[in-house]
C-alpha cells in the first residue's frame, strides 16, 4: 500500500522528459561520434594505411578521445544533452570503464582501479561475449549441421 503511494507521489513530482528533442540530440550526437570514426577510418587509409588497420586505428583514437574527454569531465557534460546518443558502442564502453577507473583511483591502483575498472563493463563484456557463443553454436548448427 505504502508503494502505491510513493509511486504515485514520485510519478507526480517527476519531470517530464521532452522525448522528441531527447531522441534528436542522441541521433545527432550519435551520427557525429559515428562519422567522426568514419573520418578517421578514411583519413588513415588516406595515409597508406590498410583498411583493416585504419578500421582498429580510428577505434582505438576514438577510445583515446572518450578516455581523455572523460578524464576532462567534458564527456559527461556531452551525455547530459546526448543521453543515448553517447552509448555509441565504442565511446560509451570507453566511458564506462574510464569513469570507474577515476572514480576508484583514490582507493590505490590494484584495489581501486584494477579491481574495479570493469565494474560497468564487465557485465557487457560478459552478456556480450556469452551472446556470440550461443548465436555462434546456433548458426553453426542452422549452416553446418542442417546442410
Amino acid at each position: 500500500m505504502n508503494g502505491d503511494i510513493y509511486k504515485k507521489y514520485a510519478q507526480a513530482r517527476a519531470k517530464k522528459s521532452p522525448i522528441f528533442r531527447d531522441c534528436v540530440w542522441a541521433f545527432a550526437v550519435g551520427g557525429t561520434i559515428c562519422t567522426i570514426g568514419e573520418g578517421l577510418r578514411n583519413l588513415y587509409e588516406y595515409v597508406g594505411l590498410s583498411e583493416d588497420n585504419s578500421g582498429m586505428l580510428a577505434s582505438v583514437t576514438l577510445v583515446f578521445i572518450t578516455a581523455v574527454l572523460t578524464g576532462l569531465g567534458v564527456f559527461d557534460n556531452i551525455a547530459k544533452y546526448a543521453g543515448g546518443g553517447t552509448i555509441v558502442p565504442i565511446s560509451g564502453f570507453a566511458n564506462a570503464i574510464s569513469a570507474a577507473a577515476i572514480d576508484n583511483k583514490s582507493e590505490g591502483f590494484v584495489p581501486g582501479v584494477g579491481a574495479k575498472i570493469f565494474i560497468i563493463a564487465g557485465p557487457v563484456i560478459l552478456y556480450g561475449i556469452s551472446t556470440g557463443v550461443v548465436y555462434g553454436v546456433i548458426y553453426y548448427f542452422f549452416t553446418q549441421v542442417l546442410k
